[in-house]
Formats: structure tokens, sequence, C-alpha cells
């Protein structure tokens, strides 16, 4: 991972620090640092110390991991240009429990060291109060994913994660493999395969060599489930 000696720009590339009063994010971004993710870096690791807590910029986006007995890995959170990686800290937690944070498409991130973060929450009001609308929001989504994974099929689940990451991206085209997308919805990489080809003969994506490419977002929208919209529209609210 390498840092920038260039400031943090303004207004943050980050939604959820640019959600901040510009004066209180420029008193904050003296303790940031800009770095640069790569593919399939490991951020966090089960029941380690967080030595930094992550806001991803444009392009990043992170996946939290959880462990499973049989040695498999489903995706419980994935996390943009929205939120933060190291909500455990602001919860008064230092250690990861039994998941695993990795980046699952590359991109910058700011991060600070978890003493500067706690004294920046102690010190900012703002800050404070964004981060526990935050957490809520976060747990509103893992809710609504649980459920959505538990209830729908997985053409629509596939199209709502490909419509969040589009999102977060800003982009039509991002990396994206099999063994990433069944992670993320909890399927055998065959299952992905299938659904892959549905909504290529669609027309709705273009899909070749762990390169994805989104061709018709309104007919992924229609494809999608309601979760997708209601994720969003709560994240919208939360960032303004």
């Amino acid at each position: 991972m390498s840092a920038s000696s260039k400031p943090p720009p303004i207004p943050a590339k980050n939604r959820l620090l640019a959600a901040l009063p510009l004066e209180e994010y420029e008193r904050l971004f003296p303790d940031l640092e800009c770095v640069s993710l790569s593919l399939k870096q490991t951020i966090y690791q089960p029941n380690q110390p967080i030595e930094y807590v992550y806001f991803p910029c444009r392009g990043a986006v992170i996946s939290v991991l959880v462990f499973m007995e049989d040695g498999g890995l489903v995706e419980a959170a994935t996390v943009g240009n929205e939120g933060m990686v190291g909500l455990p800290v602001f919860l008064e937690t230092d250690i990861v429990s039994n998941s695993e944070t990795m980046v699952q498409i590359p991109g910058d991130a700011l991060r600070m060291k978890p003493d500067a973060f706690k004294d920046w929450v102690d010190r900012s009001q703002p800050l404070q109060n964004l981060l526990k609308r935050y957490a809520q929001v976060m747990f509103n989504s893992i809710m609504q994913t649980a459920a959505c994974n538990r209830l729908h099929e997985i053409e629509a689940r596939c199209s709502r994660w490909l419509l969040m990451t589009h999102d977060r991206v800003e982009s039509d085209n991002f990396p994206l493999t099999q063994e990433f997308l069944s992670q993320m919805l909890g399927v055998r990489r065959p299952s992905v395969s299938v659904v892959a080809s549905i909504l290529q003969k669609a027309g709705l994506i273009r899909y070749s060599r762990g390169k994805m490419t989104i061709l018709d977002r309104p007919g992924l929208e229609d494809t999608s489930c309601e979760c997708y919209r209601v994720i969003k529209q709560d994240f919208d609210r939360l960032l303004g």
C-alpha cells in the first residue's frame, strides 16, 4: 500500500466525509492519509487489531467476508465511497471478529489511525452524529441483504449487487471475477456463470475474462428486486 504526500481533496471524494460541514472536514483532513488500494488487498484479518479506519473514494469497493466452518467465505457487507470500514472502532472495539475485509475493486481511500479517529469522534459532534446515523444505515443494509439472500432469486440478487457496484465505481467498466461474485451472492461459481450468461444474453451486461461492463442500467433495475431501491434510498437520505 503506498501513501501519497498530497493532502486529501476538498470536498472529499468519500460521500460520508463530504456530508460533514466543510469546516469540520478541513479540521479533520490533516489526520487523513491518501492511499491506493490494490485488488484483493487484505484490510483486516480475523481477531487482529484494526490498524486504520478507511474511507473509500470513488472507484474503490471493499468487502467484509464472514468465515464459515467449512472454509467458505460469504459477503456480509460491501462498502464504497458512501461509507467507511473500521466501524468497530467507533463502537469502541479495536479487534475485528470472525471476518476478513478485502479490496474487491481497486481504487483510492483516505485512512486514519484509530487513536486519531477516536479523538476526532470525541471532539466533533457533527462527526459523531453522522457516524451514529451511518451505523444505523449499515445495520439496515445488512438486514435487507440478509432477507434478499434468503427470499430472492439469484438473477435479481446479482442485478442488485451490480447496480450497487455501478453506483460506487461511477463507471460502466470494473474488474470482477466469478470467485468474488460467488462470495458476494453466497452461491457456487457454476450458478454465477449461469446468471452472468442470462444477463449477457439479455443485453444488460458484457462479461469477459474478469471484466464487467454495464450495458443497460435501466434493464438491470427492472431485473433487480426492490432491495436495491430500499438500500439506496436509505444511504441517499443519510448523505443528502
